[in-house]
C-alpha cells in the first residue's frame, strides 16, 4: 500500500468519530457496478482479532433467504423473457409485499441482499426492504443472478411458438437440462450488448441451457455470498427461476435430472439454514434439512405455493366482505403484519390452488383454451402469433401475411418470420449506448459531472418539524419532486453512474424514483450513515415555532443555524439517540467505543456492553466533520471519471458545497437548499449550474430569483474563473459564458438527442435469422455456441 493510500484510510479521531475508514473498497474482479457500496456498507471482521479468540469458527452461519422476483407484466401474458427488462405487474408487486410480511412474521431481518441486474428482480428487493424497513442495508447487483437467456425466443409468445413448432419442441427449449435455444444476433432490436448496464461484461450469451444459467451463479456463492454466511449475515438472493435454480443445486447437491423438476413460486422465500462443515472438501456449510422441508430441497418454503396467487385471484371481490383491510397504522412492522393476517384470511377464502403454477409465473402445460383461442383468430398473422406477449407499445403493425394454420412447415415458418423482423421497425425497450454517448454529449462534454439533489418533501418539512436522525418517509409532494428530478436529467440527456446517499429513507426514496424515472435501476445505489442530516438532539420532533416561542427566536436561530452552536442533548436512553437504534447499534462500525456508554450500558443491561460514541446532538461544524471527509474519502476518487449524484439531506448537502465552493465558515448558514432540484457542480469548471426546464427567465440574472437559495446565493453560483480553470465556456464573443442554467437545445437539436428511437432500432432487427433453421431442427442435445 503507497504512502498517500495509508494517509487517506488513516483513522483521526474527532469527538468520538472515526473519520477514517477501516474497511474500504475490495479490490476484486468486478466493477463498481457490481459492488454496489457492498464494501462500505457490510459488516467486516477483524481477522487478527477473530484468530486470537476463534471468533470465527464460533459464529453461527447466517441464514440464505432465496426469493424470486415477483411476476412480471411478460410473465403474465406467457412471454419468453430472458435478458428482456419488463417491469413488474400489480400482482407481482403484491407478491413481494407478501414475502417481506412472511419473513417479517418469522422473525427474519436482512443483513445484505443480492440481486440482477434487470427491473423487476430490483423492484422486488426494493418492495422487500422498504416492507421490513431496511431500505439502508446493501444491495449488490450482479449480472451473474440474470435470468436464462432465451436467444432469438426473447419476447415471443409461448402458445404461440407452440401452436407453430410444437409443444414438445418449445417445453424442450423450456425445461431442457442442456438444450439451448437459437441464438440472439447482434442486430437483434433487444441485443443486450447495446446496454450500458453491461459495458464491463467482455462477453454476453446469445443463448443459454439452463446448465449453463446455474453454472454463471457459482462463481458469485463461492466469492461474496458464502462468505457472508459464514460471517453470520442473512442473506437474501432476489433473482429468477433459472438463477436460483443454480444455487439450489449446489447447496443441496441435487443431481442434473432432478433439478429440472424443481419449481420456485413468485414472491415466496425459502430459507435456508446451516452448519459449518470444517473437514468438506467443497463448501464450508452443509444445510440443515428443515422439519418442513419438500424433498429433494433442504430448505422451507414460508408458504404453500400457489396459495398466494390463488387468493389474489380472488382479491378484488374478497377484500369488500373483510373489515380493515386497509391498515392505515403508525408502525410499518404492525401494519405488515396485519396485512399478512388479512392476506392469510384471504388464502383460507380462495381455497387451494386449482393447478401448479411452473417458473415463469404459467401453468405447466400450455392451456389448450390459449392455443385454441390463438389458432382460431380469423385476422391471424405471424406476428400476432409470435409476439401476443410483447407489450401492445413494443410492436410496430405490419402487413398481414394471411392466415398460418397448425400444419405450416417449420422452414415456412421462420422464412415468413424472417421476412416480416426484416422490415418491422419494432423499438427496442433500451437505449443503446451509441444513443446514450450521444445523449450525453450536451452536458458531459464539460467532464463528469455531480448532481446533488436534497431529498423530496417530507410531512415534517411541511409542518415545520424538527427531523434530523428520525426516519421519516417522503410526502406526496416530495415523491413529485424526486420524480421531476429524474424526468429533468433525462430530459437532458444525463446519465449516472452511482449514487450516494444516506441511511435515511427520504434520501434512499428520493435517489430511487430518480432511478426509476430515469430507467437505471441497475445503477449502484451506495449507502452511509455519514450523509445523514445533522442530528438535532433533544429538538427532534418538535415544531420550530413552538422552540422560536419557548426560547425566543435569537436562541431558535443559534440552534438551527449557528455553525458551531449546539442544540440540547438527548438522553442516553432516549428514543431519538441513535444507541437505541438497532441499524446503528449493529451496523454501524466506523465510530469508537464511549467509555460512559458502555458503563451505563452494562449496568442496565446487568451484564458487560461496549457502547459505541454515538453523536447525543450535532452543530452544523459536527455534520460537515463527517461528511466532507466521506466525500474526499469515498465520493471524489470515483467523481474524477465518473457521474456521480448525491441525494442527502440539507445539511449534508451544505457541508459538501461548503468544500465545493469554498464558502466560507461564517456564511455557510445563509445557505437555502431548495428540496428535489438537482444542482449540477462541474468539477473542471469549479462551479455550480442548474438544468433547464424551459421555465426559466433567459435573463441569467433573474434566473436564479425563481428558488430560494438564501443570502449567499452568489457564493454558491460563482462564475468560472479562468486562473482556477480552463474549462470555462466561451461565447462567440470571446467572453465567458457565466449563465447559471443549463440552457436547452434548441427544438429541432433537442428532437434529435432525446428521441427515444434511433437509427438502430430502425434497422432490421430479427427475432430469427435464416441461419436459425437449422437450430430449430437441431436434436434435444444439441448445443448451440455461446459468445
Amino acid at each position: 500500500m503507497t504512502s498517500e493510500t495509508k494517509k487517506k484510510h488513516r483513522k483521526l479521531r474527532v469527538g468520538g468519530f472515526s473519520k477514517g475508514f477501516s474497511k474500504v473498497w475490495k479490490k476484486e474482479p468486478s466493477s463498481i457496478i457490481e459492488d454496489d457500496g457492498y464494501n462500505v456498507g457490510i459488516k467486516k471482521g477483524w481477522p487478527l482479532w477473530d484468530r486470537l479468540t476463534n471468533r470465527k469458527s464460533s459464529k453461527q452461519p447466517g441464514a440464505l433467504i432465496l426469493v424470486r422476483h415477483g411476476e412480471s407484466v411478460w410473465n403474465s401474458n406467457s412471454t419468453f423473457t430472458g435478458w428482456a427488462d419488463p417491469d413488474l405487474s400489480p400482482n407481482g408487486e403484491r407478491e413481494n409485499e407478501h414475502a417481506a410480511r412472511l419473513l417479517l412474521a418469522a422473525g427474519y431481518q436482512v443483513d445484505v441482499a443480492y440481486t440482477s441486474r434487470l427491473k423487476r428482480a430490483i423492484r422486488s428487493t426494493w418492495i422487500i426492504l422498504r416492507e421490513l424497513g431496511q431500505v439502508y442495508r446493501p444491495v449488490f447487483k450482479s449480472w451473474r443472478l440474470n435470468e436464462r437467456c432465451y436467444g432469438a425466443l426473447t419476447g415471443l409468445s409461448k402458445p404461440g411458438l407452440a401452436l407453430e413448432l410444437g409443444e414438445f419442441r418449445v417445453q424442450a427449449w423450456r425445461h431442457g437440462l442442456r438444450d439451448r435455444p437459437p441464438p440472439m444476433h447482434e442486430n437483434h432490436s433487444m441485443w443486450p450488448g447495446r446496454q450500458r448496464r453491461y459495458a464491463d461484461l467482455p462477453k454476453i450469451p446469445t443463448t443459454e441451457s439452463l446448465l449453463d444459467t446455474m453454472y454463471r451463479t457459482l462463481p458469485l456463492w463461492e466469492t461474496r455470498i458464502e462468505k457472508d454466511l459464514l460471517d453470520g449475515n442473512n442473506v437474501m438472493v432476489v433473482a429468477h427461476a433459472n438463477s436460483l435454480r443454480g444455487l439450489i443445486k449446489y447447496v443441496d447437491s441435487i443431481s442434473d435430472d432432478d433439478i429440472v423438476d424443481v419449481s420456485i413460486p413468485n414472491g415466496c422465500p425459502l430459507v435456508y439454514k446451516f452448519e459449518r462443515s470444517e473437514n468438506s472438501k467443497t463448501s464450508a456449510l452443509r444445510p440443515i434439512i428443515s422439519p418442513n422441508a419438500i424433498g429433494p430441497l433442504s430448505g422451507e418454503f414460508l408458504e404453500k405455493k400457489g396459495a398466494l396467487r390463488a387468493a389474489l385471484a380472488r382479491e378484488s371481490e374478497l377484500a369488500l366482505h373483510i373489515p380493515g383491510y386497509d391498515i392505515a397504522d403508525a408502525s410499518p412492522a404492525l401494519r405488515s403484519l396485519a396485512k399478512l393476517e388479512l392476506d392469510r384470511r384471504l388464502i383460507d377464502l380462495a381455497g387451494e390452488p386449482v393447478a401448479s403454477l411452473d417458473d415463469d409465473g404459467s401453468l405447466n402445460s400450455f392451456p389448450k383454451a390459449k392455443l385454441q383461442d390463438v389458432e382460431n383468430r380469423t385476422n391471424f398473422n405471424i406476428q400476432d402469433a409470435m409476439y401476443m406477449g410483447f407489450p401492445a407499445s413494443g410492436v410496430s403493425p405490419v402487413a398481414s401475411t394471411g392466415a398460418i394454420k397448425p400444419s405450416t412447415k417449420k422452414n415456412k415458418i421462420v422464412n415468413l418470420l424472417n421476412k416480416q423482423t426484416s422490415v418491422s421497425s419494432t423499438p427496442s425497450p433500451f437505449r443503446s449506448i451509441e444513443e446514450e454517448e450521444e445523449a450525453r454529449s450536451m452536458v458531459d462534454d464539460k467532464g463528469p459531472l455531480i448532481i446533488i439533489i436534497r431529498h423530496g418533501k417530507t410531512t415534517a418539512n411541511i409542518l415545520g418539524i424538527f427531523t434530523g436522525w428520525e426516519d421519516v418517509p417522503l410526502a406526496a409532494e416530495g415523491r413529485k419532486e424526486a420524480i421531476a428530478a429524474g424526468k429533468l436529467l433525462r430530459r437532458h440527456g444525463i446519465d449516472i453512474d452511482v449514487v450516494y446517499t444516506s441511511w435515511l429513507s427520504r434520501a434512499i426514496e428520493t435517489a430511487w424514483l430518480v432511478l426509476t424515472e430515469m430507467d437505471s435501476l441497475w445503477i449502484p445505489l451506495v449507502k452511509s450513515w455519514r450523509l445523514n442530516e445533522r442530528h438535532y438532539g433533544s429538538l427532534t420532533g418538535l415544531s420550530k415555532k413552538m422552540i422560536a416561542q419557548i426560547h425566543g427566536e435569537a436562541q431558535f436561530k443559534l440552534w438551527r443555524r449557528g455553525y458551531t452552536q449546539r442544540p440540547p442533548r438527548v438522553s442516553s436512553f432516549s428514543n431519538h439517540y441513535p444507541g437505541n437504534d438497532d441499524k446503528y447499534v449493529k451496523y454501524v462500525k466506523d465510530i469508537g467505543f464511549s467509555l460512559r456508554e458502555s458503563v451505563a450500558r452494562s449496568l442496565a443491561d446487568g451484564r458487560i456492553t461496549f457502547a459505541r460514541d454515538f453523536c447525543k446532538c450535532e452543530s452544523l461544524k459536527d455534520c460537515m466533520d463527517r461528511t466532507i471527509p466521506f466525500y474526499t474519502q469515498v465520493i471524489a476518487p470515483v467523481a474524477q471519471n465518473q457521474n456521480v449524484l448525491i441525494a442527502s439531506s440539507e445539511n449534508a448537502i451544505r457541508g459538501m458545497l461548503m468544500h465545493l465552493c469554498e464558502i466560507p465558515e461564517d456564511r455557510i448558514s445563509e445557505v437555502e437548499i431548495p428540496t428535489g432540484l438537482p444542482l449540477v457542480y462541474l468539477p473542471r469548471m469549479k462551479c455550480l449550474r442548474l438544468l433547464d426546464d424551459g421555465q426559466y427567465d433567459p435573463d441569467p440574472a433573474k434566473a436564479l430569483e425563481r428558488y430560494n437559495f438564501g443570502t449567499a446565493v452568489e457564493l454558491l453560483f460563482q462564475p468560472c474563473d479562468p486562473e482556477k480553470s480552463e474549462f470555462c465556456d466561451i461565447n462567440p464573443d470571446g467572453s465567458i459564458n457565466n449563465d447559471p442554467i443549463f440552457r436547452l437545445a434548441p427544438e429541432e437539436k433537442k428532437q434529435k438527442i432525446y428521441s427515444t428511437s434511433s437509427t438502430n432500432n430502425e434497422k432490421s432487427s430479427p427475432s430469427l435469422q435464416q441461419s436459425d433453421l437449422a437450430d430449430l431442427q437441431h436434436s434435444p442435445d444439441a448445443a448451440v455456441p455461446m459468445i
